[in-house]
């Protein structure tokens, strides 16, 4: 699948602590997050420009909520999807 993903030069691919987020690539337009995690990681809306949107799923145990988050002038503007389930996003794992 990367072998067939690597013919679009503006996707990149990182590994790391997906808490932190990518501040140095940052501000971003979208986010996709692959992995569950237990709450919105507030270091990764800090990185979304206002007008940005963002996917994930969140909760803990098998089954998350698919969420996509907007950011505001003056907040966040939350929608809440379907149920599906993710592998959990793990803290302090470096590239």
């Amino acid at each position: 699948m990367f072998a067939y993903l690597k013919q679009y030069q503006s996707i990149k691919f990182f590994y790391g602590d997906g808490f932190q987020g990518l501040p140095t690539y940052g501000p971003f337009d979208k986010v996709i997050v692959t992995a569950a995690a237990p709450e919105i990681p507030p270091k990764l809306i800090d990185q979304m420009k206002v007008g940005a949107k963002m996917v994930i799923p969140v909760d803990i145990g098998n089954v998350q909520q698919m969420r996509r988050v907007t950011k505001l002038e003056d907040g966040l503007d939350i929608e809440y999807f379907d149920n599906f389930s993710f592998v959990p996003m793990l803290q302090g794992k470096n590239a």
